[in-house]
């Protein structure tokens, strides 16, 4: 061991442990379950589900697949270096397209919003105040912020793309 390991701050120290677990056993269901989904989709165990092939549809998906597990994985590792900001601004980015893309799925509420579509502001105004806290230099709030954005934002209205009706829900139980 050199002197730089040791004096190291542990991996997690400042995720309190309570999230922790929800976010990993929240994020790792949410992340099987989409994956599940998407595998019978591809190769055709799944029926065709109605704005499956919407062009809002495939920039949401593609968009917050991989948020799921790089927000993850940004939660649990090593704080406050050059990789740990360079993959939040990815993972911010991916989160603030995935919400934005949002606001053009209304295939299932007949061209209006839904209620799933609160999450859309609830995503933005989060991202925002996450950006503003750490660059005051508020990391406590900072890391609060994100907890409650992962968990609010992404694993929550995740759960509720399962719901009987929804592309998820076909893709995966139809």
């Amino acid at each position: 061991m050199t002197a730089a390991t040791l004096s190291r701050p542990p991996v997690t120290p400042d995720v309190p442990l309570a999230a922790r677990i929800v976010a990993i056993v929240g994020g790792g269901l949410l992340g099987l379950g989409s994956i599940y989904a998407l595998l019978r989709a591809l190769v055709g165990l799944a029926p065709v589900a109605p704005g499956a092939h919407d062009v809002a549809v495939a920039i949401h998906l593609m968009s917050v697949l991989p948020a799921i597990p790089l927000g993850l994985y940004v939660l649990l590792t090593r704080k406050g270096g050059a990789r740990h900001r360079l993959l939040g601004r990815v993972w911010m980015g991916l989160m603030v397209s995935t919400a934005l893309s949002a606001l053009f799925i209304r295939q299932l509420n007949h061209g209006g919003f839904s209620w799933i579509h609160i999450f859309v502001p609830v995503t933005l105004l989060a991202a925002w105040a996450a950006i503003a806290a750490a660059r005051a230099g508020r990391i406590a709030k900072h890391r609060n912020r994100l907890i409650g954005m992962y968990i609010g934002a992404l694993v929550i209205p995740g759960m509720f793309a399962f719901a009987p009706g929804r592309v998820m829900w076909t893709w995966a139980f139809g």
